[in-house]
């Protein structure tokens, strides 16, 4: 058993990350700057070149990379293969092309920078990455993710993932340009390839094939603990494999939720690792804050600065030059020369790389790290004030664009929660008319039933906030709750109503009571889940009994209408036999819409006894109003 000593020192670094958490991006928020921001200032504030309340900030590194590898999974969740296939021009052209040009530019400062040529190589090429995590963030705080320059900035951004193993494996030729190659380099070159592409291609046949029976099996077992567990064994396992096959654990993260995005369980998983990304991700931005040297920018605060406005002042125009060569406006060109303006994540591994094998030699190492960092802690501000500046300017019409959109392709109208008897039948409705739904149900055996509908349908529980926020449902037009379980309904429309104002309530009532509970929560509409079929089923009797269709029909309207009179009088506390005002919502019991023409008449002893019964209840309850007034 763990010892009070060992709680104590594991606790107060845990409360040194929340608490400059907690208190630094709520500060840089309230200035109108990115989350980013407020992360990397607390890293610096807490990090080596502040306060030094972090004794060992490469193991918060170490362990804040997950986050970036949660981010990447979540991506992947939000691209189809096929929309992934119709980004290959922007992937392999557009990416190949900034990764190639920020090169070539940066390594030529090196150079005039008196860098030797495999050194200026390395650092050109490191700062030419660009900073996943913080682009992604910055395009989902402005919610561009889903844009044309949003889909085309994540294509460069996943070319450069994908190059990270070739940039690696490009270092040793490095190191040994001017000497003879080592023998045997070309044979190692070979085998970490063939070991790259095996990995890939049994993440690819594993997801493809295991992982949607996989989680259904989880899910007919019940347990959202469970649930929540697998979805991190995959997305860590999947990572882990793609270390030791010598490519990113972000890539591998992103072909696990790239093979899982038509799968019927998405939404679950993206709100099952959401708070996990959220809470590692801003680690990450932490560690990154804390990775300054402080004693180097003391002492070269000039050259650092100056190498970092010049740094992302060529990112910002080659990027923009590249993306307006693609076909994008100006306005978005800069906005995506902004967002990939900052140094990548594997600028890290990169410099220290180079400087085992001896091409970084000196304080340069230290110097291309600190200078990464900054683009990162300048890049946000940088890219907020662009954004600034040119919302000044009247917009451009935007060209059609064939840029594949990260985003789910066609906008959902209708989230329907519930795919049971009733909702199905609603579904066949808007169906019928092409409206675009989403389906959300907890029940496997429902999942299954909805495969053929060809509308989108996944597995969540529909009560879970994270759930209705994954599933898109601040951009629908209206939620239509269908599930039979009346609190959860009310559940449902509380939260709806709280954190998604603009989106229309329609909501299966349970029951009469259950109706007038929804009315009193202003929702947009409400139906008894058994009103219309009896309805109905009384006009079929009504003509069976020799009614024609036309009497039968004005008969079930004038009781319709009769019905729903009433339901307002009860919803309002007014009682519809003149008793008066209840102060409270009344207890509603089944009451005759027109009056009888003749008593109740018992067919059996045990009848009447139970008639006098309700008779002198009902007695009892007109009489207690007088007797509380005289009282009075």
């Amino acid at each position: 058993m763990a010892s009070a000593a060992t709680h104590a020192s594991f606790l107060p670094p845990v409360l040194t990350f929340l608490s400059a958490a907690v208190i630094g991006v709520p500060i840089v928020r309230l200035l109108g700057q990115s989350a980013v921001l407020g992360y990397l200032v607390a890293g610096v504030v807490i990090g080596p070149a502040g306060l030094s309340l972090i004794a060992e900030p490469e193991t918060a590194a170490s362990v804040a990379e997950i986050g970036v590898v949660l981010l990447l999974f979540i991506v992947g969740l939000e691209l189809e293969i096929s929309r992934l296939v119709s980004m290959r021009r922007d992937i392999f052209g557009l990416g190949t092309a900034q990764l190639a040009l920020c090169s070539l530019a940066l390594a030529g400062a090196g150079l005039a920078f008196g860098l030797t040529p495999a050194a200026a190589t390395v650092v050109g090429i490191a700062l030419a990455l660009s900073a996943t995590a913080v682009a992604l963030q910055l395009l989902e705080e402005r919610g561009d993710l889903g844009s044309a320059y949003g889909g085309r900035s994540f294509a460069v951004l996943l070319l450069q993932d994908i190059s990270v193993v070739a940039i690696l494996a490009l270092l040793p030729l490095l190191a040994t340009a001017g000497a003879t190659p080592k023998d045997g380099w070309l044979d190692e070159g070979l085998r970490s390839t063939a070991r790259a592409a095996a990995a890939v291609a049994g993440v690819v046949v594993v997801g493809r094939y295991g992982l949607n029976p996989f989680f259904r099996l989880l899910a007919a077992a019940g347990g959202r603990e469970v649930m929540t567990a697998a979805a991190l064994l995959v997305v860590l396992g999947t990572a882990m494999v793609m270390e030791k096959a010598g490519l990113s654990m972000a890539m591998g993260a992103f072909l696990a939720g790239v093979m899982l995005a038509e799968s019927n369980f998405r939404h679950q998983l993206e709100a099952d690792i959401e708070p996990f990304r959220g809470m590692l991700l801003g680690l990450f931005f932490m560690s990154v804050g804390m990775s300054i040297d402080g004693g180097l920018l003391a002492n070269h605060w000039a050259a650092l600065i100056g190498a970092t406005l010049a740094a992302i002042a060529v990112k910002v125009v080659l990027v923009a030059g590249l993306f307006r060569l693609f076909g994008s406006p100006w306005l978005d060109a800069v906005r995506g020369g902004a967002v990939l303006a900052p140094a990548g994540e594997f600028a890290f591994v990169i410099l220290p790389a180079a400087a085992d094998l001896r091409i970084l030699e000196g304080d340069v190492p230290r110097f291309c790290v600190a200078l990464a960092a900054l683009t990162m802690l300048v890049g946000p501000i940088i890219a907020k004030g662009l954004d600034a500046l040119l919302a000044r300017r009247p917009a451009e019409a935007l060209p059609p664009s064939d840029v594949g959109d990260v985003s789910e392709s066609g906008d959902t109208r209708v989230l329907v929660v519930g795919f049971g008897r009733f909702g199905q039948i609603l579904s066949q409705v808007l169906l019928a008319e092409g409206i675009s739904i989403t389906v959300i149900d907890k029940d496997v055996g429902q999942i299954r039933a909805a495969t053929s509908f060809g509308f989108r349908i996944y597995y969540g529980d529909g009560t879970r906030l994270d759930v209705l926020r994954a599933s898109g449902l601040a951009k629908a037009d209206l939620i239509c709750i269908c599930i039979d379980d009346a609190d959860a309904a009310t559940k449902i429309v509380d939260m709806v109503h709280e954190e998604f104002a603009s989106v229309r309530t329609y909501v299966r009532a349970y029951d009469r009571t259950h109706s007038i509970e929804l009315m009193n929560r202003d929702v947009d509409f409400q139906l008894r889940e058994t009103v219309e079929s009896a309805l109905g089923f009384g006009r079929a009797t009504l003509e069976g009994l020799g009614l024609s269709a036309e009497a039968a029909a004005r008969r079930v309207e004038d009781v319709r209408k009769r019905d729903v009179a009433r339901l307002v009088l009860q919803q309002a506390g007014a009682m519809p036999d003149g008793s008066g005002w209840l102060r409270s919502t009344p207890e509603v019991r089944p009451e005759p819409l027109t009056a009888p023409t003749r008593p109740s008449r018992a067919l059996s002893a045990e009848t009447r006894g139970l008639i006098e019964t309700q008779r002198h209840e009902a007695a009892t309850r007109v009489l207690e109003p007088e007797d509380s007034e005289r009282d009075a």
